[in-house]
């Protein structure tokens, strides 16, 4: 078993090679036990937590990583106002109109609309993290419900526990299919000028934008699709 200090040594010099982890400003609680690397704090982005799991499990002698990382929100909400934003943002995304829509607030559950036909998605927050239970008929409806989570104001994580039934088979192309759609979706991104490829679960990103908002916007939109391990951004800015 490899020593304790020894192991939060190379986790910590594996994060601070990251150029998308900041661990000056965003600094990492990292731990060590029976095997398994503990992670803990708030990130700047999502892509910083995903890398710094990442980053962390593909370590020599690591059997496991336990997440404790949380992404910083731009603005801090309450989780009563978290969660009615999100249940606006369901209700009214076009391609879950038959989903019924329920919000639970510890053991209270509300539901927003009884649909029925397309799954079932209840959304309940806990200190800025949405989870999200039930069941949805296809992969896209969990990762755009997942999505939807993430774009929430104030929400600092995304449990996506969401079942598909029935069982469907995860492609690259199915993430590419939820990335169109989500692009098309985000007021901020111009989809037409940017193009996407995926091959195992990595995604990579071309075209040109009209600044360094959009372009970071585009990948954001791509690390938030359940599933997605990497994003290349090569997007250009053209003034």
């Amino acid at each position: 078993m490899p020593k304790k200090e020894e192991m939060i040594k190379l986790v910590h010099r594996a994060l601070e090679y990251e150029t998308r982890i900041n661990l000056h400003r965003f600094p990492v609680t990292i731990g060590f036990t029976d095997g398994a690397v503990i992670l803990e704090g708030e990130v700047e982005r999502l892509a910083a937590k995903k890398l710094a799991l990442e980053h962390a499990a593909a370590i020599e002698g690591v059997r496991g990583v336990i997440d404790r990382l949380h992404v910083a929100p731009s603005e801090r909400w309450g989780d009563g106002a978290i969660r009615n934003s999100l249940g606006g943002a369901l209700l009214s995304q076009a391609e879950l109109r038959n989903c019924t829509i329920l919000s639970r607030a510890k053991s209270r559950v509300e539901t927003l609309r009884d649909a029925g036909t397309s799954g079932e998605i209840e959304a309940a927050v806990n200190d800025g993290i949405v989870t999200l239970e039930g069941h949805v008929v296809s992969l896209s409806h969990k990762r755009l419900a997942g999505v939807l989570a993430w774009w929430a104001p104030g929400c600092r994580d995304v449990v996506n526990s969401l079942d598909v039934q029935p069982p469907e088979t995860d492609t690259d192309d199915e993430v590419l299919d939820a990335l169109r759609l989500v692009h098309e979706m985000d007021p901020l991104v111009q989809a037409g000028q940017v193009r996407a490829s995926c091959r195992d679960y990595v995604v990579t990103l071309d075209g040109f934008v009209r600044n360094e908002e959009e372009r970071r916007r585009a990948e954001d939109d791509a690390w938030c699709l359940f599933a997605v391990d990497n994003v290349i951004n090569r997007i250009e800015v053209r003034r």
